[in-house]
């Protein structure tokens, strides 16, 4: 049995004794004498520390042969920091792994992503995680199975299937392995909470975890505010926009909930499902650890105020690099009303319709290939910003440009800064949102140099950099925190 040797026994132990849920998902604890694992923060009486071993993923507890904990649920729980934090092979694959790659094209498909050899990635994944690349996805499919038979009614063959399973014998194999019970035995002990029969196919009402605290004001404050006509809206209480995703298009409608955010998806096809929740957690930023992040900033005494008033601020993202990318190029030099305007045009003539019977939804966001199909004589822009979005365009359309969860972040920036048009702000609003850099720091932004001023920071790019320092590596955070000092739509949760 062999566990990664990265992990701090003592450091484990304490947080297992404590019941600390801020470790969920940073590390597994399996129980020699029971063999099950669970979460740190599990209700149970915590064994004795020499019956437990620990391990760095779900996986590697299934692959050593423990089952998962009935109470604790720790295939629940949230994802690691450390794939978001990171840009090495490892955190890169990882990301990879949760965007389904594995499932849709295989070891082979994930290495050539990568740039490495099958040997390679299968050899760091082993030595970090105690887990191979199959293993890993096999993981992410039970979870996805699980999820499927205890919140759908679904026949067990479509879960299967819709889990990425290539048979209903190797999804029954695998869910009485890692739980221990049947699929319709996990049915049976589920709580009744089905997807409500409301008459539309393919929806599926979902609970999102994160790690505690979160402040949705700027999060879904950036989001309502910046929403494209069309693609996004706020609605009931709720952030709703349409994917793109590998086999068809969705729906999802996201609301904040004191302990959790309620997910609501229409797939087209319910192979999705894995895909569409990786990306949503994504977009809001889910897997986070607030508390690490915001105890490094507080040691600056002029942003700790702002901190201690509002902590848990998590950074926007995106479900669509390529989207965010586009969208900040429109973004350029004008309000966020106007870039609106320019967004919902291109949506408007270029996107793909879609059907929304519950709201205002109309269209997918065009896809690169879509957009560099564009006569550039038709684009109400100056002709220099209509220089730059052709040529990002074209460039992400043939794959020159490549911007996804796998990209190397220096490599990206470097070769966004090589294209026309793009200077350091774009650069890194990009790598802030697009990418998930959580070190991209903005100073030459006028809101930053303003609220930087404003608390006797030094408001010069240069020396604000310089101060920022001490911020590494969440100056992205620190941008959040500045931002939501400004009155601005963007930090306020829509009524």
């Amino acid at each position: 049995m062999q566990t990664a040797t990265h992990l701090d026994r003592e450091h484990c132990v304490r947080a297992v004794r404590s019941k600390d849920a801020r470790f969920d998902g940073w590390f597994y604890t399996a129980v020699l004498t029971t063999g099950i694992y669970c979460r740190p923060s599990c209700p149970v009486v915590p064994p004795r520390p020499e019956n437990m071993t620990f391990y760095p993923s779900a996986a590697a507890c299934q692959q050593a042969g423990f089952r998962a904990c009935k109470r604790c649920r720790p295939d629940t729980s949230p994802g690691s920091p450390e794939w978001n934090l990171r840009a090495d092979l490892v955190a890169r694959a990882m990301r990879l792994i949760a965007d389904g790659v594995v499932d849709r094209e295989g070891v082979p498909g994930l290495a050539a992503r990568l740039g490495y050899s099958t040997r390679q990635v299968e050899r760091q994944l082993l030595a970090e995680l105690g887990a191979g690349p199959l293993a890993l996805a096999r993981a992410q499919r039970a979870q996805t199975a699980r999820l499927l038979i205890e919140t759908t009614a679904l026949p067990m063959a479509e879960i299967a299937f819709a889990a990425g399973f290539s048979s209903i014998r190797t999804f029954n194999d695998t869910v009485r392995e890692v739980f221990a019970l049947s699929p319709s035995e996990l049915r049976g002990r589920a709580p009744a909470r089905r997807t409500p029969g409301d008459g539309t196919p393919g929806t599926l009402c979902l609970r999102l975890p994160f790690r505690a605290p979160l402040n949705p004001a700027n999060l879904f404050g950036h989001l309502a505010a910046t929403a494209v006509p069309g693609v996004e809206e706020w609605r009931d209480g709720a952030y709703r926009r349409t994917l793109r995703l590998p086999y068809g298009h969705g729906i999802v409608a996201l609301t904040p909930r004191p302990d959790h955010i309620a997910c609501r998806l229409t797939l087209g096809d319910l192979r999705d499902l894995a895909v569409a929740i990786s990306r949503c957690r994504r977009l809001l930023d889910l897997d986070a650890d607030p508390v690490a992040v915001d105890d490094r900033l507080r040691t600056d005494p002029l942003l700790a105020p702002l901190v201690d008033e509002a902590p848990g601020r998590r950074v926007p993202r995106t479900v669509d690099e390529a989207e965010f990318a586009v969208r900040a190029v429109l973004g350029q030099q004008v309000s966020t009303a106007a870039a609106r305007t320019h967004a919902a045009r291109l949506v408007t003539a270029h996107g793909k319709p879609l059907d929304d019977p519950e709201g205002g939804l109309t269209h997918l966001f065009p896809s690169p290939e879509a957009l560099a199909a564009v006569d550039p004589e038709a684009l109400a822009m100056p002709r220099t910003r209509r220089t730059t979005f052709t040529t990002l365009v074209r460039q992400l359309a043939d794959g020159t440009l490549h911007l996804g969860v796998e990209s190397d972040w220096a490599e990206a920036r470097a070769r966004l800064l090589a294209l026309p048009g793009f200077g350091p702000w774009t650069v890194d609003v990009i790598a802030m949102r697009a990418l998930g850099d959580p070190d991209a720091f903005l100073p030459t932004d006028l809101g930053i140099r303003r609220a930087a001023g404003a608390l006797g920071l030094p408001s010069t790019p240069a020396a604000l950099t310089a101060r920022a320092e001490a911020w590494r590596p969440w100056r992205a955070y620190a941008v959040q925190y500045l931002w939501a000092t400004d009155s601005h739509p963007i930090n306020v949760l829509p009524v």
